[in-house]
C-alpha cells in the first residue's frame, strides 16, 4: 500500500493504471489515449458509466473485474480495519470488547450531529476525488471529538453506496487516539427488530 500511495502521487497515468489487476502496459496506454484519464478515481468512474467499455480490449467481464479491483484498492482503509477485526477474532478476543474504539453511543452521537448539520448546511464541503467528474465541493465533512477520540465523519462516497442510492444514508466515521485508528460505517437498519434505527455496522448487538 505504501508503494501504491507513491505511485498514485508520482507515476504517469499509464504507469498508475497498471497497478490494477488485468491492466497491462498496452491497455493502460489505450485507456489514457482514448479516454484521457489521469487518476484511479477517474478510471473507476469510467468503469461505472460505460466509457471504459469503449476502449479496445474491454468487454463487460473485464470492465466488471476492473471495477471490483478499484473498489478494493480505493477502499484500502476499510480493508485494513476489517483485517484488524479478523486478527482480533483469531486471537480469541470477543468482538464486543471494543476497548480500542469509541463506544457505540459516541459514534451514534457523531452520526446524529453530522446528519443534522449536513441537512442544515452548516458543515464545510469538500470536493471528493471519487465519483465527482466536475470537481464540485459537495461532500459535507465534520471534524469533532468524543471520549478523547479525534473523529472525521462524512457520507459514504463509494461505488456500492451510489449504486444502491444509499450514499446519504451510509456514513463513515474515521477515528484516532494515541496511535490507534480505525473507521466504522453507520447505517439505517432495514430489517429485523432494529429496522428504521441507526446502527454501527458490526456492532449492532452493543448497547447504544
Amino acid at each position: 500500500m505504501r508503494l501504491l500511495d507513491r505511485l498514485m502521487g508520482d507515476a504517469s497515468p499509464e504507469g498508475l493504471f497498471t497497478v490494477v489487476p488485468g491492466i497491462g502496459a498496452e491497455l493502460a496506454r489505450r485507456i489514457h489515449v482514448t479516454l484521457e484519464l489521469e487518476t484511479l478515481e477517474e478510471l473507476e468512474l469510467a468503469a461505472h458509466d460505460g466509457r471504459l467499455e469503449r476502449v479496445p480490449g474491454f468487454g463487460l467481464r473485464r470492465t466488471r473485474a476492473v471495477r471490483d479491483a478499484l473498489e478494493a484498492i480505493l477502499s484500502r482503509s476499510s480493508r485494513r480495519q476489517s483485517r484488524f477485526r479478523r486478527e482480533r477474532e483469531r486471537a480469541g478476543i470477543q468482538r464486543t470488547l471494543w476497548t480500542d474504539a469509541p463506544s457505540v453511543a459516541a459514534l451514534l452521537d457523531v452520526d446524529r450531529e453530522y446528519r443534522e448539520r449536513a441537512r442544515a448546511g452548516t458543515l464545510r464541503r469538500i470536493a471528493p476525488r471519487r465519483f465527482n467528474p466536475t470537481g464540485a465541493a459537495w461532500l459535507p465533512i465534520l471534524h469533532t471529538e468524543r471520549e478523547g477520540w479525534s473523529m472525521t465523519a462524512l457520507y459514504s462516497n463509494t461505488a456500492r453506496a451510489h449504486a444502491l442510492e444509499r450514499w446519504r444514508d451510509w456514513m463513515v466515521i474515521h477515528y484516532e487516539r494515541d496511535g490507534d485508528d480505525g473507521q466504522c460505517t453507520v447505517v439505517t437498519e432495514v430489517r429485523g427488530p432494529r429496522a428504521g434505527r441507526r446502527v454501527v455496522r458490526g456492532r449492532e448487538g452493543e448497547p447504544a
